[in-house]
């Protein structure tokens, strides 16, 4: 992520402050440790530890800053928001959370549709924005496909533990903060009704680890269907035509990422232009390519990029110069 932001704004010819989230500060470190043997000048890159709410809340407020661009929770994001507004109005581009669909139609193929629906829901323990939490199946495979997407998940619990430790398929959350929200809306789905398919506890004893969990006989209004978790939680759904599926996706507030899969082209690329979101994955799921650009839709970021040629507008500013070569008056 900080290559993300980092790479197109020292491209662009401008300096850099980052400040990496205060829970995840090490690679970020060693970042500024690698800038520094690669030669970049003093201060091009600078990189600032410290919590949200001192640190962050300095950088969105600087009058000396004229852009912040930000990955996170909608909610830090609409801060930074009024801080810029309440200062300099300096440029925000925003990256925030996600809701995203996952749609199995019929003609897909089940086995490949299973193996990467599991990615794009469980990989990096859920902890990932553009996480397919929302799993749409149509009517006529639902069955098929509930039985072998438990069984992945219930071997990717059965394989957690050190992350470190060859074999090891699932770690833990990021922090007990994290776990213990997580938690909570694991608890929210089932005193609402929901069933729990598979999941739906801590594994083991001892650090924050909770099991794949997957949620059936869910309503749309239930928290866990309309809330992002990031964690490894997910909620499948049956649905019976391709219109009502692009309805029940598009119901949400955050419009991020959406994955298809399906063997009918014309349809996949139907139905991603009807998607409401910044990215469509058709067969795969977060399968990112550095040309293409990423950011959401709706409450899931605005004011531009990153990746790809749209990130270095991100970056830049338009000056419109006006030159009199031969006009008299």
């Amino acid at each position: 992520m900080l290559a993300w932001k980092i790479a197109p704004a020292v491209a662009t010819g401008n300096t850099v402050v980052i400040k990496p989230s205060e829970v995840t500060p090490l690679t970020a470190l060693k970042l500024a440790e690698v800038v520094k043997e690669a030669g970049f000048p003093p201060g091009v890159i600078n990189i600032v530890n410290g919590y949200g709410a001192t640190v962050g809340q300095a950088i969105s407020e600087h009058y000396g800053i004229e852009k912040v661009a930000f990955t996170g929770s909608t909610l830090t994001g609409r801060r930074i928001l009024k801080a810029a507004a309440e200062t300099n109005l300096k440029d925000v581009s925003l990256e925030l959370g996600g809701k995203s669909p996952t749609i199995i139609f019929e003609d897909a193929n089940l086995e490949q549709a299973i193996k990467w629906a599991a990615g794009g829901i469980f990989f990096n323990m859920g902890q990932v924005c553009s996480a397919g939490s929302r799993i749409f199946v149509q009517e006529g495979v639902y069955d098929k496909f509930l039985e072998h997407f438990t069984a992945a998940a219930k071997g990717l619990g059965d394989s957690a533990g050190d992350p470190f430790a060859a074999g090891t398929q699932h770690g833990p959350q990021v922090s007990k903060t994290q776990f213990d929200r997580i938690m909570s809306y694991i608890d929210s789905g089932k005193e609402a009704g929901a069933h729990v398919q598979v999941g739906g506890e801590r594994h083991g004893d001892k650090g924050f680890f909770i099991k794949p969990t997957v949620f059936t006989n869910v309503t749309p209004d239930m928290k866990i269907v309309r809330e992002e978790i990031f964690g490894p939680v997910g909620v499948v759904l049956k649905f019976k035509t391709e219109e009502e599926v692009i309805e029940l996706a598009n119901d949400t507030t955050y419009g991020l990422a959406s994955h298809i899969f399906s063997e009918n082209t014309s349809r996949a690329i139907r139905v991603a232009h009807a998607l409401e979101s910044g990215s469509v994955w058709v067969n795969c799921a977060n399968s990112l390519e550095i040309s293409v650009p990423f950011g959401g839709y709706k409450q899931s970021g605005n004011g531009g990029r990153d990746l790809g040629e749209y990130a270095l507008e991100t970056y830049t500013q338009v000056k419109g110069v006006h030159i009199n070569v031969g006009l008299k008056l």
